[in-house]
């Protein structure tokens, strides 16, 4: 998925990660459901896992935020 065409729209953070496993995770199931998405500070979150402020964010558009929150509702209670 090229994150290129995401640039100019209205995107929101969904979700913020410490773990590029869980990133993972959750943007497959974005994928699988249609939703595109961008990761933002996902190489300074790799290099430097320090607390919120370096932490990768999972964005997605504004329209797709409520849609995207219900399919990733039980992963992240971590059910």
């Amino acid at each position: 998925m090229k994150d290129t065409k995401m640039q100019s729209k209205n995107l929101v953070t969904l979700l913020r990660f410490d773990h590029a496993e869980q990133l993972a995770i959750a943007r497959s199931i974005l994928d699988n459901a249609g939703i595109e998405s961008t990761i933002r500070n996902e190489y300074m979150a790799s290099i430097l896992p320090i607390g919120e402020d370096l932490a990768a964010e999972l964005m997605v558009r504004e329209e797709d935020a409520a849609r995207a929150t219900k399919l990733l509702g039980s992963f992240m209670k971590g059910e």
